[in-house]
């Protein structure tokens, strides 16, 4: 039996907590916060999207950042594996569009509670209010660097056979994630790479965008584009704002594009009728044209767009809203079906770590062994979770990320 320490009591930090105490290993998880699962408490909109039940082909797709290194991790807890153990916890769970797991009650404290009274049937000592400010470590010739245990802000030391740091990244700052982690990296020699904020809304040039506030477009196709070199390009939601966009479509391809945008402004663009091809639209537009030769061109196309969109594709359309159709050019028509199928807008950057759902960057992987998770520096410590430079898309990866790393670091 050896005496562990978690860092963190996060989804990683509790999952990891769980998995040793059910090999007998005397467990302590130290919290900073009053309460355990204070993120997971507000992801997927408080309703928890614990994993994914696609494939394990499209989950490596959906890893953004070092894929490979998940390999061994995924395969020995995959998300078949996380739905059971869910199961087995008593949650009831349920799958939504996209393959999104979720509780059947859609209260992420239901997930928080489960993973609570597990540890305390398994008697893990949760320590709340209890931050760590240091961990400990010794050096021989003969072994090189090994754990000693931590010591906490009021000073006391603890020793431990095995350190696992579950902090978390900088992500939603509210919650206590204050990038202690990588802090914990740089003090035991490890390599932190560029931390970015990921899944996060983008900020956008032109006046119009923030004319649409509140408006949500369902079924558009999103473009990126660094001059010819395309970068983004996928379908589904987006929502406009006060500031550009956020939605689930703009905050995976904000994942796509951070370290670009730091070299300046990225040219967006959107189809607002993927459905339909140029030539198809044209046909339709003539045929409303010819139906009503006399009326003005703005009172045709309002079945066309959003009351909120309408204005703008008014503004952007090249056509005076007062012509009359029949006095519209073959050109005009096109122009403004480029608008269509080809929305402009610029890029500028994206929003800070307080709205981002996770952290770009981490732990440099080649300095951990992906199969335990345990640090090739310093034997007896182990990283898991956000925490590594590892990082999924919306729709469960990243929380699948947390369990499959902590059942590694958890391994006997």
């Amino acid at each position: 039996m050896a005496k562990i320490v978690i860092i963190g009591g996060g989804a990683a930090g509790m999952a990891a907590g769980i998995f040793l105490g059910e090999q007998g290993h005397q467990v302590h998880i130290f919290e900073k916060n009053e309460k355990l699962g204070k993120k997971l408490f507000i992801t997927g909109k408080g309703r928890c999207n614990l994993t994914n039940s696609c494939d394990e082909e499209s989950f490596f797709r959906s890893v953004v950042t070092n894929p490979k290194f998940l390999y061994s991790a995924f395969y020995g807890y995959t998300n078949q594996d996380t739905i059971a153990f869910f199961k087995r916890l008593g949650l009831k769970i349920k799958e939504e569009r996209g393959g999104r797991i979720f509780p059947v009650s859609d209260h992420s404290s239901d997930v928080i509670r489960v993973l609570e009274n597990r540890l305390k049937e398994l008697d893990v000592k949760i320590h709340l209010n209890s931050q760590v400010r240091k961990i400990l470590m010794d050096e021989t010739e003969k072994e090189g660097k090994r754990i000693q245990g931590v010591v906490l802000e009021n000073g006391v030391r603890i020793g431990a056979d095995r350190v696992i740091v579950a902090t978390g990244g900088y992500s939603y700052q509210a919650t206590g994630s204050t990038g202690d982690g990588y802090r914990f990296a740089r003090e035991t020699g490890h390599e932190v790479t560029e931390l970015l904020p990921g899944l996060v809304p983008i900020e956008t040039e032109e006046t119009y965008i923030p004319k649409m506030q509140g408006l949500s477009l369902k079924n558009v196709e999103l473009t990126i584009k660094d001059g010819k070199k395309m970068l983004y390009n996928n379908f589904g939601e987006l929502l406009f704002t006060h500031f550009g966009m956020s939605g689930p479509l703009v905050l995976s391809a904000s994942s796509y594009i951070g370290k670009r945008l730091k070299k300046g402004p990225l040219q967006g663009s959107l189809d607002l009728k993927p459905a339909l091809s140029r030539e198809q639209l044209d046909k339709r537009l003539l045929r409303e044209f010819q139906e009503a030769p006399n009326k003005q061109f703005k009172n045709v196309v309002t079945g066309w767009f959003p009351s909120k969109l309408y204005p703008v594709m008014m503004e952007l359309g090249g056509i005076l809203p007062e012509k009359k159709v029949h006095e519209i050019t073959k050109e005009e028509r096109g122009g403004f079906l480029d608008k269509v199928k080809n929305f402009p807008f610029t890029i500028t950057g994206l929003r800070d770590f307080n709205e981002a759902i996770i952290t770009q960057g981490g732990i440099k992987v080649k300095e951990i062994n992906p199969k335990t998770m345990e640090s090739k520096k310093v034997k007896g410590l182990y990283f898991v979770g956000e925490v590594l430079d590892v990082d999924g898309l919306t729709g469960g990866f990243n929380l699948q990320i947390a369990w499959s790393t902590a059942k590694a670091a958890a391994q006997e």
